[in-house]
């Protein structure tokens, strides 16, 4: 019978950052262990996760990044929230195999809708017909969300992502995931505290603001941690990738414009966008790694080489030498750039931001063909910023469409990135962090394509 175990992913945490502002997962590292973890390249959320949950690299999981073109779509798709796009098999699915009776929950982690678990909850707001955007959350089984929004209220879902995220979102999610815990004693649990993100991305790691945020997430942690200590199981706290300083945007969509790679599309209500299946090379911004889809075989060479000479590019990764990083994979694109240190990429295609899409100004993580940090601001030439959201809200609470164009288009605004690798020697502040509450796993060196299997072992030996 495996033993109980509780994994919480504390996003953006490091070893650097265990001590007097995180008194709880300190205080749980004191008990077991901890140590800086490997990555893998890119390491962002869906990538990092997956390679948590499988033991295996991008190549063979086939989770390149937070979204990819779909090449048979001619449509970039970020975000996606299905299991069924991860290849091999997954920790709980291992865990069944070795005990019928092994039970999952999943809070909030990625590619949870499908899984293989017995319990499961993540955001997916409701689309109706006119227009308008319904706050809510999928679970699995269905009456889950029900019981834990009577409970909990809806999700926070403004307090989740954009200008409003703050820890009201992590402290929902450590709640529903400690009643959850606390009713069905799941055999693995996973929770998902994303607080650090928010800040290390608006402020940059050095900011000593960034004290209060390891406090708040702390405190949320613990409220996990001492749940499952109550009912004698093991605890891991682990993170995905690390924050590190972001200094410099690169628009490589606009490189590539600019050389006549990229084709947009002249929308009729006077703004544009970008038509992925006209262009014969566009890139798909992800954090400080891009992968950059070229149409014709003859023109690789070409824009390789124009990437590589652009400032803010560190690499410039053929099919080839993507293998050396396990990211060559069928839903790479045709090269894959990684920035260099302290710039990162942003997904503008557009030369003039008065012809730049209505999506642009908004938070639409769906929608935009790239990833955008910018979402996390308020756009600081507003002059009435809370104003111009209340009209918005009110305008959807009297069930009418809106457009809530609150963020700015200044880049340059962010100032905490991730998604290339550390730093050899600065591991212990640009590395992930594993933190186990025993020493039965203890090691010295942790990839992370080794957790799934130091998981298992700590439930099953």
């Amino acid at each position: 019978m495996p033993k109980p175990l509780v994994v919480i992913n504390v996003v953006g945490l490091t070893h650097e950052h265990l001590g007097p502002h995180t008194p709880n997962i300190t205080a749980l590292a004191a008990e077991g262990f901890a140590q800086p973890m490997g990555t893998v390249l890119p390491a962002v959320t869906c990538s990092a996760q997956t390679t948590l949950l499988t033991g295996l690299l991008p190549r063979e999981h086939g989770i390149v990044g937070n979204g990819w073109y779909f090449r048979d779509l001619s449509e970039v798709w970020l975000w996606r929230q299905s299991n069924r796009l991860v290849h091999g098999e997954r920790i709980y699915e291992a865990g069944l195999r070795r005990d019928p009776a092994y039970s999952t929950a999943i809070m909030f982690w990625w590619y949870n809708m499908y899984a293989r678990a017995n319990w499961s909850m993540t955001p997916r707001p409701s689309y109706p017909a006119d227009g308008r955007k319904v706050f809510d959350s999928y679970s699995q089984p269905p009456e889950l969300r029900d019981r834990l929004q009577e409970k909990f209220g809806v999700f926070p879902l403004l307090r989740f992502w954009g200008a409003g995220a703050d820890i009201t979102s992590s402290r929902w999610i450590a709640e529903a995931s400690v009643e959850v815990m606390t009713t069905h004693s799941p055999s693995l649990t996973l929770v998902y505290l994303p607080h650090l993100d928010y800040n290390l991305q608006r402020l940059g790691p050095d900011d000593p603001a960034i004290a209060e945020d390891l406090k708040l997430v702390d405190a949320e942690a613990g409220k996990v941690i001492d749940a499952a200590r109550a009912r004698g199981a093991e605890v891991v706290v682990l993170s995905e990738y690390a924050i590190t300083s972001a200094q410099k945007p690169v628009h490589i969509n606009r490189v590539l414009r600019d050389s006549g790679y990229l084709q947009i599309r002249m929308e009729p209500l006077g703004w544009e966008t970008l038509d992925c299946g006209a262009s014969r090379a566009f890139a798909v911004a992800d954090h400080q790694i891009a992968h950059v889809y070229v149409e014709r075989p003859e023109d690789i060479p070409t824009v390789k080489s124009l990437l590589r000479t652009t400032d803010g590019i560190e690499l410039v990764l053929d099919r080839e030498e993507q293998a050396e990083f396990g990211i060559d994979n069928a839903r790479s694109g045709e090269l894959v750039a990684v920035a260099a240190p302290q710039a990162w990429f942003t997904y503008y295609f557009w030369l003039d931001d008065e012809l730049a899409p209505d999506y642009a100004r908004t938070v639409d993580i769906h929608r935009k063909p790239g990833y955008d940090p910018v979402e996390l601001f308020l756009d600081p030439k507003l002059l009435a910023p809370k104003l111009r959201i209340a009209s918005r809200l009110l305008k959807k609470m009297l069930g009418f469409r809106y457009y809530m164009d609150v963020v700015g288009l200044d880049a340059s605004i962010v100032r905490g990135t991730h998604g290339r690798l550390p730093t050899p020697g600065r591991e212990a502040a640009e590395a992930p962090v594993f933190i186990s509450s025993s020493k039965a796993i203890e090691r010295s060196d942790i990839p992370m394509t080794a957790v799934k299997q130091m998981l298992l072992d700590l439930q099953f030996k």
